[in-house]
């Protein structure tokens, strides 16, 4: 570049910055409890969306590993809402959920990934992967709450926070070792075989 020359910028380069701050919505947090309370009720929201997704997955699971253990997390999720329903009571709130969309997103996703796989072992690497990612937010999400509940002096909410984040990350260990111990080998294999049959 000659010294007189300037730097080429593209359209996506001249926003200012004050173009990049969001302004609140109307009823937005103020406080970290209002925060919290609204983080409370978008997991509310997304296990109660889990519940209704689960049987889903249990039927389109051909390994009955796998299908076993979705049903055994879909018991501890229904224990979850109930759980979370507890601490909505302990801070003084109604139970009330609000839609999440990350849950939302992942659920299409999971969906998404029925159609884009043939039943079998394909299909259950599938299934894990989905379940997995759904796993690691909850797990990114109660880590969260936990911390806003001990801040906020809810210690009792952070117990039972702590409970859920605990069977959250044993799901996730369970989906991992269900593909590391045959079905992600099973899906390769199948992978491999078509290979050498073309």
């Amino acid at each position: 570049m000659k010294n007189n020359e300037k730097p080429l910028r593209g359209p996506e380069t001249k926003s200012k910055a004050t173009d990049l701050v969001v302004a609140p919505a109307a009823d937005a947090a103020t406080e970290l409890k209002d925060f919290f309370i609204d983080c409370l009720k978008d997991i509310y929201w997304a296990e109660n969306a889990l519940v209704s997704a689960l049987p889903k997955m249990i039927q389109n699971a051909t390994s009955a590993h796998l299908a076993s253990a979705i049903k055994e997390h879909l018991a501890v999720t229904k224990n979850q809402v109930v759980r979370l329903e507890t601490i909505f009571e302990l801070i003084g709130e109604r139970a009330e959920g609000k839609k999440c969309e990350a849950m939302a997103g992942l659920l299409k996703e999971g969906d998404s990934i029925l159609e884009e796989t043939a039943p079998g072992p394909v299909r259950d690497a599938g299934i894990i992967a989905a379940s997995q990612k759904i796993e690691h937010y909850e797990i990114a999400t109660y880590g969260t709450l936990i911390a806003f509940a001990k801040t906020l002096g809810e210690n009792d909410a952070a117990k039972l926070l702590t409970q859920t984040l605990a069977e959250e990350k044993e799901a996730d260990m369970l989906l991992s070792d269900a593909a590391y111990s045959a079905i992600n080998f099973d899906a390769a294999e199948n992978t491999l075989e078509a290979g050498f049959t073309e």
